[in-house]
């Protein structure tokens, strides 16, 4: 975990990486339960016979499970110590470069893009961040996700 007394700590790094998660892995119970809660229940996710004989030799995670891990990826990795609530406010870009094969292990490396102040909810001051957030696979060369995460951060 890496923490921050402020935002403005933060602006000293924008365009640099900031941190890295640490390792978590995908498994076929994680991968169903993705599919039961999004109905996407498509073989080469969920049939791990079928997807044996399929182009991946296995069963793959879904495109949007990997993105899906984003939030889990950010609370264990970055702290600002100075806001009290952080939302999640879109993606500008989403990619998903490489396959997850089932019991892969993953992690999320965050660069700074920007930051700017916005205006305050409810009376709080907050700012806006932009994140690139690479989701690489251990032993892989390409990156499995790679996403400009927006979020915002109220003091």
């Amino acid at each position: 975990m890496r923490e921050f007394n402020s935002i403005k700590e933060l602006e000293a790094l924008v365009g640099q990486e900031v941190a890295v998660s640490d390792w978590i892995t995908v498994d076929q119970q994680r991968i169903n339960q993705f599919a039961e809660a999004t109905g996407d229940h498509q073989w080469i996710h969920v049939d791990p016979v079928r997807a044996a004989k399929g182009p991946f030799g296995t069963t793959i995670a879904h495109g949007f499970l990997t993105l899906s891990l984003l939030p889990l990826f950010t609370q264990e990795t970055i702290a600002v110590l100075d806001t009290k609530m952080g939302v999640n406010y879109g993606a500008n870009r989403v990619r998903f470069p490489a396959p997850v094969p089932v019991d892969s292990r993953l992690r999320a490396r965050f660069k700074l893009l920007e930051i700017e102040s916005i205006d305050p909810m409810m009376g709080v001051p907050g700012s806006q961040l932009v994140w690139e957030v690479s989701i690489e696979r251990e032993g892989s060369a390409k990156p499995v996700c790679v996403v400009e995460s927006v979020s915002r951060r109220y003091a």
